[in-house]
């Protein structure tokens, strides 16, 4: 298929892209590694009369340590944060997931903030960066503002994120000595999971449970009053509501949801 047809903004900074969004409004999206928008444009399930490419912002390519917390550039790519050693000591959760997404190509191209603002309840990070506690940034020409990840995400492909804010940073309390695991379940390694754990300390954050990527909220709470890996993996679906497909069936998800909740946290427990 081909995309309709569509103008082409290049913005070379988070100010002047936050300019072209507010010239154009809703007829405009932001374009970073593409790998999520241009599959939709070419199916015609997205028509932007303007794409404002913020691949050049260098001001978003960035990983470092403020404090407490680890910021990540939202325009990292998969590839770069894979092997940063400040993310691969501070969160290794992020490091070795970013690692396992798609293939080579994607992640040479695609981007943290991308798949964050994507939304996609069957994507790795905004699990991942649930299960991590952390804090998304974003800036529109008014100010800045901070949202919990658990408040980000509202719905599939839809966030807290007007059409003027732009995802700048993911800001990550570090994970140092903190125990952590990833599991998920695919039918190719290119795919998109069927069901993924993304397990830090004791938070637990699903993959494709539900219309966004979830915690399993009843496996947390066992494990904070003391219960085995085994007791809490059992909880794991509880609470969510995963999607009925022919190739994967609601109960079958639930299955699979217990399944790598156990041996996330097994990991988890052996990586202290």
């Amino acid at each position: 298929m081909i995309p309709v047809q569509f103008g082409y903004r290049r913005a070379s900074s988070v100010d002047e892209a936050l300019a072209l969004l507010a010239e154009h409004g809703d007829d405009a999206k932001l374009l970073a590694g593409g790998h999520s928008l241009l599959p939709l444009m070419k199916l015609r399930l997205a028509a932007p009369e303007v794409l404002v490419d913020i691949a050049p912002v260098e001001e978003l390519h960035h990983v470092r340590i403020d404090g407490e917390d680890v910021v990540i550039g939202a325009l990292a790519r998969y590839h770069d944060l894979q092997g940063d050693e400040v993310l691969r000591e501070h969160a290794p959760l992020l490091a070795h997931v970013a690692g396992v997404v798609g293939d080579q190509q994607v992640r040479h191209r695609g981007t943290i903030g991308g798949s964050i603002a994507h939304a996609d309840p069957a994507a790795d990070l905004p699990a991942a960066i649930l299960a991590s506690d952390a804090v998304l940034v974003a800036r529109g020409q008014e100010g800045e503002r901070r949202i919990p990840a658990a408040d980000f995400f509202l719905g599939p492909f839809t966030t807290s994120l007007t059409p003027e804010e732009l995802l700048t940073e993911i800001r990550v309390p570090r994970q140092t000595g903190l125990g952590w695991g990833f599991e998920k379940f695919t039918r190719r390694a290119i795919d998109w999971a069927i069901v993924g754990v993304a397990v830090s300390g004791k938070r637990v954050g699903l993959i494709n449970m539900g219309g966004t990527p979830v915690r399993a909220s009843a496996a947390e709470e066992a494990l904070a009053r003391g219960a085995s890996v085994a007791e809490a993996a059992e909880l794991a679906a509880e609470g969510t509501s995963p999607p009925d497909e022919p190739h994967a069936t609601t109960e079958y998800r639930r299955h699979l949801a217990r399944v790598l909740t156990a041996r996330a946290l097994e990991t988890s427990a052996g990586s202290r």
